[in-house]
């Protein structure tokens, strides 16, 4: 199991204190066609068009902040607008989209959208999270 590093600055989750609505570090990067290519590969489908859903862009600007015990995706919708562009630089901005309690459990909502250097509205990641992963098979204990 890995384990935090004493000098890691990140803040430990405190579940209680997560505002819905806070905004995470934002963050850019081009897209080479290369990403494009090892997607493809990746998925299995030389056609492929949406290479930036691998780049696991709502949880990557939680992670930058947050530490904590660890998650299980409990659902991830993606809406996928206009193909990105090899060469382009695609911005992202994600925030905490909600949060909620559900049979004793806690679980984070987070939202990411991604826009290239154009403005052109790429596509929108919504990730539901429990953030108690030792929770996960207790029901078959």
């Amino acid at each position: 199991m890995a384990e935090a590093k004493s000098d890691d600055a990140r803040t430990l989750l405190d579940w209680d204190k997560l505002e819905v609505g806070q905004e995470l570090p934002s963050f850019s990067y081009v897209l080479t066609q290369a990403m494009i290519d090892d997607f493809r590969k990746g998925v299995d489908d030389p056609e492929a068009a949406f290479p930036t859903i691998s780049h696991k862009v709502d949880v990557h600007a939680y992670h930058d902040v947050y530490r904590d015990a660890g998650s299980v995706n409990a659902r991830c919708a993606f809406y996928c607008y206009n193909p990105p562009i090899a060469g382009k630089r695609i911005f992202v901005q994600a925030w905490i989209a909600d949060k909620y309690l559900r049979r004793g459990k806690n679980y984070i909502v987070t939202q990411a959208v991604s826009v290239d250097e154009d403005g052109r509205l790429l596509d929108r990641v919504i990730t539901h999270e429990l953030k108690q992963p030792s929770e996960v098979g207790k029901k078959w204990q």
